[in-house]
């Protein structure tokens, strides 16, 4: 059955600023470095604990992108983007009134950390089924905006904070939230017809062939090798964002506001990261842009290992590459995902694949921690990251390829 070809200035471009400003207001997570010394001395706790809401956070985010995937297409990208918001909006809001460390990671980490899950892949499906002939890109620039967010939201948290309280702080961005994700939500929705651009259309065989469901896909070599791609790149990535601001104070030794506004500057890498490798992943294909993600990170590490005191260009550049590839496996996955299984069972495809995120959130915490504590320097991570990054180059180029299904 043939499918209606994409309409030239359609207003399917209207759903990409929409997202993106959806995505900035979900990805204030990733401001979470300005309220913790605030919280550790206002609740009188150490460095450990006040990472437990941000580390909560990531895992509930990644625990409910699955869950909420196979219902997107059932309730629709509005109803389920407005009930992720009023989830994130209640997450901040109750965390103005906690009182002990333990409720804010319930209320920061699990309640808002699962509306993000919620919410997260409604903007996300909406850019892809519109852009079948440019998915890569339109995805990239929808979810530019979690990665760009701390670059506006760090600075207005900062300055919130500093005028009225992280607690205050977290009820007026909650507020904020509520009303901003529920009126761009409104506008959101899935074409009526499933679009395919001119190329699909000349290939009607091979659409039959991609439209695989969530059963079908785990049975397929394509996802364990994609899956575990995305488990490194998400690892080195988040670990880098992590331990970007003590490895400038404790290796480069930058003063802390030189650190963070370093850690401003990367978010924008992060944010850019998502259309590059995007638009990479359409042009190529996701091993190419996968091998090519795990070079830059193979010449971060090694530039790391080479920094030394005072050395501020150097980190620069390598975690700058860091950020970016952060950004870039969260386009090459959402964009192989539909390469590889179609469009069809997109939603739920990748929230299943989605759980990589969780992993990778884990283990690079642990990771990076573990190798502080009993080798005394952040610079001993930068030997796992090459070899995780080799790890990810030889998979690629096994498993990321058309799926064969298993019968």
């Amino acid at each position: 059955m043939s499918s209606p070809n994409i309409s030239k200035g359609s207003k399917r471009w209207l759903y990409i600023p929409l997202g993106l400003i959806i995505f900035m207001c979900m990805g204030t997570v990733y401001a979470w470095s300005v309220f913790r010394k605030p919280i550790e001395g206002l609740f009188n706790i150490g460095a450990t604990e006040s990472g437990l809401p941000y580390m909560f956070f990531l895992v509930f985010y990644a625990i409910g992108m699955p869950i909420a995937g196979g219902l997107i297409d059932k309730y629709g990208p509005r109803i389920m983007t407005i009930v992720g918001g009023v989830f994130i909006a209640t997450g901040w809001i109750l965390s103005g009134f906690t009182s002990n460390i333990i409720m804010l990671t319930i209320t920061y980490g699990v309640i808002a950390g699962t509306g993000v899950g919620i919410a997260y892949g409604a903007p996300m499906a909406v850019a892809a089924k519109w852009f079948p002939d440019k998915k890569g890109l339109a995805v990239g620039l929808t979810l530019g905006g979690f990665g760009l967010s701390p670059f506006v939201t760090a600075p207005l948290a900062n300055w919130l904070v500093a005028s009225y309280g992280p607690f205050a702080t977290f009820k007026i961005l909650g507020i904020a939230f509520a009303i901003i994700i529920t009126v761009l939500a409104l506008p959101l929705e899935f074409p009526k017809k499933e679009l395919l651009s001119e190329a699909d259309n000349n290939k009607e065989v091979k659409q039959d062939e991609i439209d695989l469901d969530t059963k079908e896909m785990v049975k397929t070599s394509t996802f364990y090798g994609l899956w575990t791609c995305y488990v490194i790149g998400t690892l080195v990535g988040l670990m880098a964002i992590g331990i970007s601001s003590p490895v400038a104070e404790e290796v480069v030794k930058l003063s802390s506001s030189t650190a963070a506004l370093m850690v401003s500057f990367f978010a924008i890498f992060n944010g850019i990261g998502r259309p590059i490798f995007g638009s990479l992943t359409d042009k190529l294909d996701p091993k190419k842009a996968a091998i090519i993600s795990y070079s830059l990170i193979i010449l971060a590490s090694i530039i790391m290992l080479n920094v030394g005191e005072g050395n501020t260009i150097l980190y620069g550049i390598a975690f700058a590459l860091f950020w970016l590839n952060l950004g870039g496996w969260l386009a090459i996955a959402p964009t192989a995902t539909g390469i590889f299984f179609g469009s069809k069972h997109y939603s739920k495809n990748y929230g299943f694949l989605f759980t990589a995120y969780g992993v990778g959130a884990v283990l690079g915490n642990l990771l990076s921690g573990k190798l502080r504590d009993i080798l005394g320097s952040y610079l001993y991570t930068f030997y796992p990251t090459i070899g995780l990054a080799v790890l990810g180059i030889i998979i690629a180029i096994l498993m990321l390829k058309e799926p064969k299904i298993e019968n």
